[in-house]
């Protein structure tokens, strides 16, 4: 392409160059000039290769996001034998070896892959499984770089570090999808072999055959302009033959149309890897929904609340949020969060004093509030403390794992007064989504890390049939899942 491009916008320069200098030097000579030919031909490519560059601008984007989600810095420990911590210091993440211990704080993101051995908390791996609810990790569990530590601290022995970790080969496998050219360039570039000798000898041949046809007078001489002569005149055909041969619309198009689609997808929240996946999307007959940002809201929230005794809703919800508020968990924040929406749109959201609280691990919380005991929390919990479990509440706890939900107990004084029902909503368009791509002729399936009763519940809420939905997928499982689709067409 830049071969006809390079000869197209010269032939056309220099010819005008030749007209300017005779018409200067003749009275008799008036022709026409090209050079808005060639400045236009440039112009039109330097910014389909602008948008290009645009393009990957975004491309740069996207993995630098990626790579943000790997902590810049670490807390490297060091242990004697005895497993004693005798001193730890702060370093670049990109030092970390492997056997390294790293310490890893409430809040802060994990810095390789590696192997819990002390400590406990709640981790947030839905960049991975796309499970939206925090996983408890203990001595002995294996965590993957770049996943949030929602409240305990943790002490990790390193295992995968640099390239090897789970975060780099997501951000490879990102890079090279993107960085692929779409098969119609491709095309281009295997065409262009043969495209432009065939041009240029085109050009050449109709320069000559006009020139050998005027020389042997084979058309009317009234053809040839009064200012010109049979050389000049077929000098411009074969110049225009090789100027309309010029593949502006490859090297304009094609940018512009990939630009354009990903730059849409992105901004609904849809990413495109390259051209090449933007062309085939035209004979898509199946699409594969992630479950956890996609077809839901990915934030835990009170869907439902259902109380056994009779009492004030905002009362209730001020109870359980004093309790609630001092714990780090992602559903006690959930509650809070919902409380705040009860109490409507006061200035200073101050709770009631919690004492003696206490945060039991994977079970709930507990509080003196009121001169009331809250306890908020699951079924064991309510057990271990010796309350009973009304069979309405019982029925309550079965409806929310029938409905994909987290049902959580609230007891005060002893006795169990209501259920809160926590989950991961749905997007509020993705069922009318699933209905358009069913008039389509267009399959739906959900492939996502979450359990299987969340995953069909999620189904049915959006209409996809059981039979299209694989759940507890890894990473590795969800790309054997789609090639399997495809070694299917």
């Amino acid at each position: 392409m830049d071969v006809l491009i390079a000869l197209g916008t010269n032939a056309a320069y220099f010819y005008s160059v030749y007209s300017v200098l005779r018409a200067a030097t003749s009275p008799a000579f008036n022709a026409s000039d090209f050079f808005e030919t060639s400045s236009m031909l440039i112009s039109f490519i330097l910014l389909g290769k602008y948008l290009e560059v645009l393009a990957r601008g975004k491309t740069s984007e996207a993995i630098a996001k990626l790579m943000d989600l790997a902590p810049k810095t670490a807390t490297l420990l060091t242990i004697d034998d005895k497993g004693i911590v005798v001193n730890e210091k702060e370093v670049d993440s990109r030092l970390i070896q492997k056997n390294d211990v790293i310490k890893t704080i409430p809040g802060s993101k994990v810095a390789c892959d590696g192997l819990v051995i002390w400590g406990q908390s709640h981790i947030n791996e839905s960049m991975i499984t796309g499970e939206s609810r925090p996983v408890t990790k203990r001595t002995g569990d294996i965590v993957i770089g770049g996943i949030l530590n929602e409240n305990g601290v943790l002490h990790i022995k390193a295992a995968k570090v640099g390239s090897e970790t789970a975060l780099s080969q997501i951000v490879r496998l990102v890079e090279s999808a993107q960085m692929a050219k779409a098969p119609v360039q491709r095309f281009a570039d295997h065409i262009s072999k043969y495209f432009v000798p065939l041009v240029i000898a085109l050009s050449f041949c109709t320069w000559v055959s006009w020139f050998l046809a005027g020389m042997f007078k084979a058309y009317p001489r009234t053809w040839i302009p009064s200012s010109m002569d049979s050389f000049e005149l077929s000098l411009q055909f074969g110049i225009s033959v090789m100027v309309v041969a010029c593949p502006c619309a490859l090297g304009l198009a094609t940018p512009t149309a990939v630009m354009v689609g990903t730059g849409v997808g992105a901004s609904l929240g849809v990413l495109i890897k390259g051209g090449q996946a933007l062309q085939s999307a035209q004979e898509v007959n199946c699409i594969v929904f992630d479950k956890t940002g996609t077809l839901t809201i990915c934030k835990p929230m009170v869907v439902n609340t259902r109380l056994f005794k009779t009492m004030v809703p905002q009362e209730f919800y001020e109870l359980i949020a004093a309790a609630e508020v001092n714990s780090d968990h992602p559903l006690a924040k959930a509650i809070v969060e919902n409380a705040k929406k009860m109490r409507g749109s006061e200035e200073k959201l101050i709770w009631p004093e919690a004492l003696n609280f206490e945060s039991i691990t994977g079970q709930g919380v507990k509080a003196i509030i009121c001169n009331k005991e809250v306890i908020v929390g699951n079924k064991s919990l309510m057990l271990e403390q010796g309350i009973a479990i009304p069979v309405e509440a019982e029925e309550a706890l079965a409806e929310t794992t029938g409905l994909a939900q987290t049902g959580v107990l609230v007891s005060i004084d002893k006795e169990v007064i209501g259920v809160l029902a926590i989950s991961d909503p749905l997007k509020p368009e993705a069922p009318e989504v699933i209905f358009i791509l069913k008039s389509m002729n267009i399959e739906s399936m959900i492939v996502t890390g979450d359990n299987w009763g969340t995953a069909n519940a999620i189904a049915k809420q959006v209409g996809i049939d059981s039979k299209y939905v694989v759940a507890e997928a890894k990473p590795e499982q969800k790309a054997e899942k789609v090639k399997e689709l495809q070694a299917q067409i």
